[in-house]
């Protein structure tokens, strides 16, 4: 049996923070990585977001590594051993979060060539988009980290919100 060389690494990224990269050229709908961590209730990680961001609000330090595994668990994946929390949000992504059988696992949605920076769509709630805004600078940025299927109607209220400023 063979083994592939890993296929990302860890470095500085340009859109924020460290970032993963390709280490190697990765086929699109091979699996990367998974996220790792701990399986907590939804109301302890309520509990653990909340303290994260006031903490963060404060401080100036610190993220909230909660990834929503399904209707009733989250994965807390801010554990140093888990390098997909890593992975930054940008509106052009060439990577999807994928749960399976209660694990989340990272899949290329595209090829993507060795130093290419790996990355997929964070879509935080649109009713919370004040609170994400976005750096990745590509083209189709509007701004803040929404799904896909939101941007059109962020769009729309950014420019409502520009033409009722005095």
């Amino acid at each position: 049996m063979t083994r592939r060389a890993k296929a990302y690494e860890i470095r500085k990224s340009p859109i924020h923070g460290n970032g993963v990269f390709a280490a190697r050229d990765i086929k699109n709908g091979e699996r990367i990585m998974e996220y790792l961590g701990e399986k907590i209730s939804k109301e302890e990680s309520n509990r653990r977001g909340l303290e994260r961001e006031e903490f963060a609000n404060k401080t100036g330090e610190g993220a909230v590594y909660i990834f929503e595994l399904d209707d009733e668990w989250d994965i807390d994946g801010n554990f140093e051993y888990n390098d997909a929390r890593l992975i930054n949000h940008a509106c052009r992504t060439n990577s999807e979060s994928v749960s399976e059988d209660g694990r989340i696992y990272i899949y290329a949605t595209r090829d993507i060539k060795k130093g290419e920076e790996i990355l997929y769509n964070y879509g935080y709630a649109f009713e919370h988009f004040l609170d994400h805004p976005c750096r990745c600078g590509f083209p189709e940025c509007v701004g803040y980290i929404v799904a896909v299927e939101d941007r059109p109607k962020l769009r729309k209220k950014l420019l409502n919100m520009r033409r009722k400023k005095p």
